[in-house]
């Protein structure tokens, strides 16, 4: 039987991040990784008949645009010192 923190790896899995180290990419990389696990959930129960198409796909598109929303407030792939730059 597992213990509650192997569970919760077990429901939750979390990949080790390889992308450049910055607090906004560390975050938002757990953003994202959530949003998949959340989604094949969801598709998971739509496919067993648990949940309607509909309701799935609504579910699905409140978690995209929170993830989005997620991604805007921590400025990922802005470059701040981009428009600053003479060439």
């Amino acid at each position: 039987m597992l213990d509650g923190e192997d569970k919760e790896d077990f429901l939750y899995p979390h990949s080790r991040y390889y992308g450049q180290v910055k607090p906004e990419n560390l975050v938002f990389n757990a953003n994202l990784q959530e949003f998949a696990q959340l989604v094949s959930y969801i598709c998971n129960l739509e496919t067993s008949g648990k949940i309607p198409p509909q309701d799935a796909y609504n579910q699905i598109k409140a978690l995209w645009k929170a993830l989005k929303s997620s991604k805007e407030e921590l400025g990922i792939g802005k470059e701040p010192f981009q428009g600053n730059a003479e060439n």
